[in-house]
């Protein structure tokens, strides 16, 4: 009892480190589990036994025999189905064509030439290399996010690391069940026909058991044969029926099965999707806490021991700054992106829990099987894992720098609410080289939005998963345009610091506008105009108009002429450079003027 309570107590102290710090959660994980495991028995015990033993021994232990395995396999399970409920058609056909290119030029390029590596270095056999190289493939959104989260990066650069985790994840992880099951069925005799025979079982009874179950799954919930409160446990304990349903009519195909099926599900017309992926993104949190501490405790000494020569250094160079370069280079040949972004992306590119999750239930299994070489493939993909993320972890911000691609100066702008006078605004914005992002939680705003070729995320202005948007990076500049007046102080009072270094504004109420006094420093635009003169304004004249200035007394006259008109609203001052600066309700802030800037307003032409 004092060890389970342990592993779980320990693995929220580490996430809550990860959080706190901003490092990805498995490196505390694994570093905690190889404290209370080998490192304990090692150096700590008395009597040489762990403090937390994942598997029975005898006098102490929490799985006895195959137990740990089958909680692992099910654990793994559970975090692939979420993995693939992520993977959209759409996202792959919208990402680009650097991105598709980095999941398959990029992850072949990663998988022959990480195997190669292995088979040459370290003698091992070509299954075992290949299999090693199948699982190092997958790097994922859970350590890419919190090492680039306060990095200001272009948004090119963010959105192909982005992308390339999420879609790499399951991607990944189906190749390394792939291989491991051609190596299983192989058995002695090799791959013969009977093991393709097999192999073939496995393909068959996991694509159809995971597109079957998604299917009728959907279809329970659609037509609201599984009430509300029951919804999450229903599709949990689905996805544990299919697992070990497909894994009783083929042996290993179980992890196939819920990949597809979270892939048909996510692609599907699911209710109920995003409380889905919420639940699913809670539970794989405590199993993965859980999960990493176990594995990484389960390790021993001599396993670790196996890496203590040259030929791990080698590999692990070969693999970070060998194979990841060319296949980034390869990918993105012919791209718009210079040579200092593709080394930036060369540079980032960490392996994840799948990897670590998954390296240590197929070595484990090849291990009990007897199959010569296995013993090398958890701690090989452990050192991956856990060098990638220290390397990145520490220097990803500093080779930013060097190299030229951290962004001294964050221009883009997040608006939150997507109205028409916001995407009035927005669009003009766009057209003048600013990245402009909206976020609203009405999808039809956000659908109208992205019509007009805008970005915008369909997201409440409350949810914490807009802080680790790191497409965001680049935002420097926060303008609150809703009709509420509570969801606008919100926006600027819990972004203000992430998202608003360079500025932050909201448009002012009501009751503000009729008492001067009250007048925020961040109020927006104009002093007399809240959302709903804005929105008529907009409705009347919907457009954005420029003129010249001359000097500060003629823009303190421009300005006034707009707040006498009810039909014009300033917004921004446009330098000779094409750089804005937004107006804010006190129009003195803007503390330079010069001959040859240009006012910006909205609303009717000036005669």
């Amino acid at each position: 009892m004092l060890e389970l309570a342990g592993i779980i107590i320990l693995g929220i102290l580490a996430q809550w480190s990860a959080w706190k710090f901003k490092i990805p959660a498995i490196l505390p994980l694994i570093l905690i589990g190889l404290f209370v495991g080998p490192v304990a028995a090692e150096y700590l015990s008395d009597d040489g036994s762990k403090w937390i033993e994942p598997i029975w021994n005898g006098k102490k232990g929490l799985f006895p025999g195959e137990g740990l395995y089958y909680f692992v396999s099910l654990a793994i399970s559970i975090i692939l189905f979420e993995g693939g409920l992520t993977l959209k058609r759409s996202e792959i056909k919208n990402v680009g064509p650097v991105i598709t290119k980095l999941i398959t030029l990029g992850s072949a390029i990663t998988f022959f030439g990480a195997g190669a590596l292995a088979y040459f270095i370290f003698d091992l056999s070509w299954e075992m290399s290949l299999l090693f190289s199948g699982l190092i493939i997958v790097t994922g959104p859970t350590v890419i996010t919190p090492i680039l989260r306060n990095i200001p990066l272009k948004k090119d650069i963010s959105t192909v690391l982005k992308w390339e985790g999420i879609l790499i994840d399951p991607i990944g992880a189906l190749v390394a069940v792939l291989v491991f099951e051609f190596i299983s069925v192989g058995g002695d005799s090799g791959f013969t026909k009977t093991a393709l025979i097999e192999f073939g079982k496995i393909l068959l009874f996991g694509t159809t058991f995971g597109f079957t179950f998604a299917h009728a799954l959907a279809f329970a919930i659609n037509k609201k044969f599984v009430p509300h409160y029951l919804l999450n446990v229903v599709s949990l304990s689905t996805v544990l029926l299919v697992f070990v349903e497909s894994e009783v009519f083929a042996h290993e195909s179980g992890l196939l099965a819920v990949v597809v099926m979270g892939m048909v599900l996510g692609n599907g017309k699911l209710n109920n999707i995003k409380e889905l992926l919420y639940f699913k993104e809670s539970l794989s949190v405590l199993l993965i806490s859980i999960l990493f501490i176990l594995l990484a405790a389960n390790i021993s000494i001599e396993d670790m021991r196996l890496l203590y020569t040259w030929k791990t250094a080698i590999l692990f160079a070969c693999v970070v700054f060998l194979v990841r370069p060319i296949a980034v280079f390869a990918s993105t040949y012919g791209s718009k992106l210079r040579f200092n972004e593709k080394l930036f992306i060369s540079w980032v590119g960490p392996r994840g829990i799948v990897a670590a999750g998954i390296a240590s239930l197929f070595g484990g299994k090849l291990v009990k099987e007897g199959v010569e070489g296995a013993e090398y493939i958890t701690p090989l993909v452990f050192m991956v894992v856990l060098g990638t993320v220290l390397l990145n972890a520490t220097t990803a911000r500093l080779f930013a720098k060097v190299i030229g691609v951290f962004l001294k100066n964050s221009y883009g702008i997040l608006i939150v609410g997507a109205s028409p006078v916001s995407r009035l605004i927005g669009k003009y914005l766009v057209d003048n080289n600013r990245h402009v992002v909206f976020i609203d939680s009405n999808q039809k705003n956000v659908e109208q939005a992205k019509a007009m070729g805008l970005e915008a995320i369909n997201t409440d202005i409350y949810s914490v998963t807009l802080e680790d948007n790191i497409e965001l990076n680049d935002v420097g500049f926060l303008m609150a345009l809703t009709g509420s007046a509570a969801i606008n102080d919100f926006a600027i009072n819990k972004f203000s610091e992430q998202f608003g270094e360079n500025g932050t504004f909201r448009l002012i109420s009501a009751e503000e506008m009729n008492d001067p006094d009250t007048i925020p420093k961040e109020g927006l635009f104009s002093n007399t105009d809240d959302y709903n003169s804005l929105t008529e304004i907009a409705l009347r004249y919907p457009e954005i108009n420029e003129i010249e200035i001359d000097d500060r007394d003629h823009f303190d006259a421009l300005i006034e002429k707009t707040t006498k008109d009810e039909n014009m609203v300033p917004l921004l001052v446009k330098d000779h450079k094409g750089i804005f600066e937004i107006i804010s309700s006190y129009s003195k802030s803007i503390n330079k003027i010069e001959k040859g800037f240009r006012l910006i307003y909205l609303g009717k032409e000036m005669e």
